[in-house]
This record gives structure tokens, sequence and C-alpha cells, in this order.
């Protein structure tokens, strides 16, 4: 195969990985460029957005996990890039003004460093032969050196590496070739480190990805292991990828649980999207995520609207005299909304909700637990 036919591929491959900023809005979807390569869009520190060009160096893996399509056992199109494909194809889209960065991932071409030393490869041309300053994403493939990570890291804007489940028993569930506390723990743990407060490595930025549904895990497992990703760790970002049907191994329970309800499994993503978000920017802590007896969010309802209703005794809210927190946990409102609150009550008193842009059933939903 040739360069574009291989990146077809691999592009497409690189899908199952959503440890990079991608929506549900128009804007926020991936879209094919050029060759039919996947372009997948960042919202950008000054406003708007920008596209990167995401694909893996190879999906010819090793591994055995069982919720993967691309695992050792399955019968897939198997190619692998060299380094400096990766790089001319991404420098041509850089000279085209096309793409604002890179996200290259990839399987674990014979073992973890042989093939971080071909995805840290591709940094290091873009790097020091075509002297590209902008964006890299780099994924730790599980088990890699120390070494092998920090190279990572002086090469990356961001880094990321997948925890997958929430803890050992979960994960054995869908693999039997690696180890949860050396392959994922271990690297998590170094990335905290490197990434640290007056390291030298702190302007990196570290994210990871959960396989929701693919394993028995609960969903107040993963919250928990969440709020310690943000918390002890100090990670960026957090996402959450429900497993699909037909991706894995008939034998894991994401592939039984999935034939009876497959509807439950993307609301119950949606819903740990809604948790996350109340933990990064509502200041809601760990026992303000409520869960059903089985320890799940329930589908039918927000995490937010259902603290809310456990909380009769918080509302009604002072529109007018309440701080930031306090209005954040008004169903209904969100970070944009109360910012446009404050500012407009250091110049007057509100007295109506509509003027802030408030309208529908977001409006009726905002009536129920405020006062002016």
């Amino acid at each position: 195969m040739d360069t574009i036919e291989k990146l077809k591929i691999l592009s497409e491959d690189s899908q199952y990985d959503l440890a990079c900023a991608c929506g549900t809005r128009k804007d926020d979807s991936r879209r094919r460029g050029l060759d039919g390569k996947w372009l997948y869009p960042v919202t950008l520190p000054q406003g708007g957005y920008s596209v990167l060009l995401k694909t893996l160096l190879s999906n010819a893996c090793k591994n055995d996990c069982k919720y993967c399509p691309l695992r050792s056992e399955t019968n897939v199109r198997r190619c692998t890039l060299h380094p400096e494909e990766i790089a001319n194809v991404f420098m041509e889209y850089v000279r085209r003004k096309k793409v604002f960065g890179l996200f290259l991932s990839s399987a674990v071409i014979g073992n973890p460093d042989h093939t971080m030393d071909k995805i840290n490869a591709v940094a290091h041309i873009l790097r020091y032969n075509h002297n590209y300053c902008g964006y890299i994403h780099l994924k730790i493939i599980p088990g890699a050196s120390d070494a092998a990570i920090e190279d990572s890291f002086s090469l990356a804007s961001t880094v990321s590496l997948n925890i997958e489940t929430p803890g050992k028993n979960r994960f054995k569930v869908l693999s039997g070739k690696k180890d949860y506390e050396n392959d994922i723990i271990r690297p998590l743990k170094l990335m905290s480190k490197l990434t640290g407060a007056g390291n030298r490595f702190e302007r990196v930025k570290c994210t990871t990805q959960f396989i929701v549904g693919a394993s028995d895990e609960t969903d107040s497992e993963i919250v928990d292991y969440t709020f310690g990703l943000y918390k002890r760790l100090n990670f960026k970002r957090v996402y959450f990828s429900a497993y699909q049907k037909g991706l894995g191994s008939p034998e894991i329970p994401g592939e039984r649980q999935f034939l009876a309800s497959p509807e439950k499994f993307f609301m119950r993503e949606h819903r740990l999207y809604q948790a996350d978000f109340l933990i990064r920017r509502y200041g809601f802590h760990k026992q303000d995520i409520l869960f059903n007896e089985q320890g799940n969010l329930k589908l039918d309802k927000d995490p937010k609207e259902i603290w809310a209703e456990n909380h009769p005794e918080f509302y009604p809210v002072s529109i007018n005299r309440a701080d930031r927190e306090t209005l954040l946990r008004v169903p209904g409102l969100g970070p944009h909304t109360v910012g446009i609150m404050l500012k407009v009550r250091h110049e007057r008193k509100i007295t109506c909700l509509e003027d802030l842009g408030i309208r529908g059933k977001r409006l009726a939903k905002v009536k129920n637990y405020v006062v002016f």
C-alpha cells in the first residue's frame, strides 16, 4: 500500500480513541479531510475551532484487549506507517493551513518501547527537521518505560494514556496480557509527577479515557477514579467512550449487555460526561454525585437535577445575591450564564431571566429554583 492508502485505513481506525476534543454539536464533529483522513476539531484558547490530523501509526497490534476491534486475534487489514510518511503528510497539511495540530496514537508493534520509539520519532522529525512549533498530542503506550514517556513529554503539547477501567479487577475482564498496576497506573502516576507544579514539563497537559460498559464496572467506580485523576493526579481531562456492539469479543460483559439495551450505553456515556462537567466546571464534590442502588447514574434525569431534588433545603436561590458557586447549583444555569449574571449585577438588579437569554424549557426549569 502507498502512504495515502495506509492513512485512510489508520485514520479510520483511530476513531476508537476519544482522548482529544470532539463533541456532539455540528462544529464539534469530526470530518473527512484530504485523501479520506479524519480531522478532529479542537476549541482554540482564543475562541473558535480548528482541526487535528488524527491517525494511528500502526494497527498491527500484539495485545488482546477484548473490547478493541484491532486486537491481535481479529482479521483486519493491517498496515504501518513510517515516521517520515506521517511527518511529510502532516507538514503538507500545515503548509496548506488545513490543520491546527497532530494527534498520534498506535497499536502495540512488538513491544511498548519499540512502539513509543516510532511515535516519538514522528514528533522528533516535526520538531527538529521541520522546525514545527505547533500542537502535538502523543499517546503513551501501556507498559512504556519511564525514559520513553519522558521523551514524549519533551516533544508533545498533550499526552494521554487510556485508563480503560476503574481498577484491576474490572481490567482483568478485558485483557490477559496487560498488567493494570504496571502498564496503566505506574505510567499515569509518572505523567502526574512530570507535570507537577514547578516541574520541567508543567506545561504539558495529560488526558485519559474510560471504555464505558465493556467490563462490568459501575458508574460510581468510574466517578471515584475520575475524581482521583483530577484531584490527586492533576489530569486536565477525562473522556468516556461507550462500548459499541460488535467491536469486541462475544465473551465480554459489554457485548452481552449491549444486545439487551443498546440505547442505554450511549445515554450512560452522556450522563458520565454531565457528571464530569459538574466536577470540572461546577465545583461539585464526590458526595454530590448521586447514584441508584446499583451504583449507577440515573438515565432518565441529569445528575445536577437529581442533586437539586435531593436538597430542597438549598432552594430557592437568590438571583441577585447568591455567589457563583451557589448559582451553579441551579438546574438550567451553566458557567456562561452565571458569568453574565454576575456581570449584570454590578450594573443593575436582575428582574427578568429572559433578558439574560434564558428561554423555553430551560427558563421553566430555572424558575422552579430561584427568586429575585
